[in-house]
């Protein structure tokens, strides 16, 4: 890994830290806004959100601790495998969000906008996974 990436490591897996929890607790601010993008084929769809809420709540937070650093790195994988069925309900229903700021209605490139940077935020969280040069 060069020097300046490996420099940028641990301030980046910081940011993603905060990043999900606040993704997270974000969900029990505004749970109506992610119920409108969570597939009608899903049952309990709120329940759903408060669930992927508190995951990304948990998640971030074991990105602190270096015991549970790789673990939630892993859990932080699994949670965007499992969330992308939402991603591509937004970009393929045409679903309008109520409650959002502005129209509620994302453009096209927002929406499918979305897909490719869940591929970028889950080789970011990939990238934690691994054991640190020192542990191999």
């Amino acid at each position: 890994m060069s020097s300046t990436l490996h420099r940028l490591k641990r301030p980046l897996r910081r940011v993603m830290a905060v990043l999900y929890v606040f993704a997270g607790v974000m969900h029990f601010v505004v749970p109506e806004l992610y119920v409108q993008i969570v597939p009608p084929v899903f049952p309990a769809r709120l329940e759903l959100v408060y669930l992927s809420g508190i995951a990304e709540i948990a998640l971030g937070a074991g990105l602190v601790h270096p015991r549970t650093r790789r673990l939630a790195a892993w859990g932080i994988v699994a949670l965007l495998i499992a969330i992308f069925p939402a991603n591509v309900y937004m970009a393929t229903s045409g679903v309008v969000i109520e409650g959002a700021p502005g129209s509620g209605d994302p453009s096209d490139i927002v929406r499918w906008g979305r897909l490719p940077i869940q591929a970028l935020l889950l080789a970011w969280a990939w990238w934690y996974t691994r054991p640190p040069a020192r542990e191999k």
